[in-house]
């Protein structure tokens, strides 16, 4: 069995309408390729939508809409789990700076 990461997205409504709230998981999952991988991927992410109450009584949903990124992984010592490179948005002119 190989491990693979995977990016689950959760669409969050509240009493049946889209919100424009979005979750975002990455969940381990262990299959043989990438397609049992995949597979695996949309079974956790199904068992993991849920329905609850909020505090103000309003029924909220967490529904999986998709699996969006799956990607082999290294488990050993030092193995990359996750990258990310951000591009900064600079402020021309700022109202106010330190």
């Amino acid at each position: 069995m190989q491990p693979f990461t995977a990016q689950i997205i959760y669409r969050i409504e509240c009493e049946g309408l889209p919100t424009d709230q979005y979750e975002e998981q990455w969940r381990l999952v262990y299959a043989e390729n990438e397609e049992q991988a995949l597979s695996e991927a949309k079974v956790t992410g199904s068992a993991e939508e849920s329905t609850f109450i909020d505090r103000h009584g309003r029924a909220i949903r967490w529904l999986m809409l998709a699996v969006k990124h799956l990607q082999p992984v290294d488990l050993t010592h030092g193995g990359l789990l996750f990258s990310i490179v951000r591009e900064a948005e600079l402020i021309p002119a700022p109202l106010w700076s330190v």
